[in-house]
Order: structure tokens, then C-alpha cells, then sequence
């Protein structure tokens, strides 16, 4: 059996099975709701920034006190309400700096939600940020211009 006989047994197995293609097979159901979300690649897309910085600090100490400096500015902005997030990091910031990696890099839905309060705006440069992968960015967003697209889109 060759294998375009062996890829059409299995498309007549899931067209029976009561699915029908689209990019990928997806039931016909249409109560069934899609796994896809723009919040978990921009979620992903922070992971990898996030893990770019830890990189980049791990190699440069004194970026961090990019992250504790956004820190002091961010305080002059608030009277007497303060967020809660803010005192988070101002309690991460003073661990030594392996903890500090762990939480910025840690894929769980804390570390998603302290993510979207980071303080490490800053750390990385505008190109460091627009060479991200493709995979990375939503698809709404034109895909950024730099050599790593270019590698990327060659292969």
C-alpha cells in the first residue's frame, strides 16, 4: 500500500468518524469550541521574551536595575492605592537573582499573571524584541522584519 493510499483510508476514517477538514480536523459540531486563542500566544509570546531576559540579565547583572528602576518610577504614579501587583515584585526584586529568573520564566498561570505586570520593560531592545519567531507573534500582527524571520522563513 503506498502512502497516498494509506492517506486516503485515513481521510474516509475520519470523514465517517463525522469530521470534515479545514486546516486541521475539526468536528462538525459546531457547539465544540476551538482550542485556538490569541491570549495563550501572547501568553507564550511573554514566556519567550521573559525567558530572552533572563538570558540577557544572566549575562549583564546590571540590567537589573532596569527592572527595580521602572519599579521606583511606577511608585510616584499611585497616592495611597497602591496595586497589589506592585508590592509583588517589589518583594520579588529583592531575592537573589536565580529566584527571580525561576518566577519571570516559571509557565504557570502565576507566572502568566505576574508577566503581565513585569517590570523588565526596558531590558531588551526594540530589535531584540521584533527578532521573536514567528510563532510568537499573533496572527493579527504583521510579522516583525529582522534576520532571525529571514532565517526562518528561508528554512
Amino acid at each position: 500500500m503506498t502512502a497516498a493510499d494509506r492517506m486516503r483510508r485515513m481521510r474516509e476514517r475520519r470523514k465517517a468518524d463525522g469530521l470534515k477538514p479545514v486546516v486541521t480536523w475539526v468536528a462538525r459540531d459546531a457547539r465544540v469550541r476551538p482550542t485556538y486563542s490569541t491570549h495563550r500566544l501572547l501568553e507564550a509570546r511573554s514566556l519567550a521574551m521573559h525567558a530572552v531576559i533572563a538570558q540577557k540579565i544572566e549575562r549583564e547583572p546590571d540590567l537589573l536595575n532596569i527592572a527595580r528602576n521602572n519599579l521606583t518610577r511606577w511608585r510616584s504614579r499611585w497616592d495611597d492605592d497602591v496595586p497589589t501587583w506592585y508590592h509583588e515584585w517589589c518583594e520579588i526584586m529583592h531575592r537573589p537573582w536565580p529566584e527571580i529568573a525561576a518566577i519571570i520564566t516559571e509557565p504557570s498561570e502565576e507566572g502568566a499573571r505576574l508577566r503581565q505586570s513585569s517590570p523588565f520593560a526596558g531590558v531588551l531592545s526594540a530589535v531584540s524584541t521584533r527578532r521573536q519567531p514567528p510563532s510568537c507573534h499573533c496572527s493579527r500582527h504583521r510579522l516583525p522584519r529582522g534576520p532571525l524571520t529571514v532565517l526562518r522563513r528561508a528554512v
